[in-house]
């Protein structure tokens, strides 16, 4: 199947918590986690959302059953991640390739660019 690479997820609604959003650490710490946009750079991660990991679509033709798997299962495999991430500021979603182990981002890129 197709990767859904070309078509961002839906945006959660403000104010949503989502994973991998806020400080680094500690609230206590001076460090503020960084994202970059590949529109406008490093930002704070407070500035996106997490729209999902990028996976490989079923065929149009598959069963139910098929679709329902792709639409609530996960592996949750720890590892190099490629996921859409939305830049609320400038309305910019992008791709971006995360490590979910030490959750540092690898790249990131605009969909129908290479990734660099």
């Amino acid at each position: 199947g197709a990767l859904n690479n070309d078509h961002p997820p839906s945006l959660p609604a403000v104010g949503t918590p989502h994973r991998g959003a806020g400080y680094l650490g500690s609230a206590r710490r001076s460090h503020v986690k960084l994202l970059r946009c590949p529109v406008n750079g490093l930002r704070p991660v407070s500035e996106f959302a997490y729209g999902g990991e990028i996976r490989p679509m079923p065929d149009e033709s598959c069963s139910d059953i098929e679709w329902a798997r792709y639409v609530f299962n996960r592996t949750g495999v720890p590892g190099v991640k490629t996921e859409w991430w939305y830049h609320i500021a400038s309305g910019t979603w992008f791709h971006a390739e995360r490590d979910t182990v030490t959750d540092q981002v690898l790249r990131s890129w605009l969909p129908g660019e290479a990734a660099p």
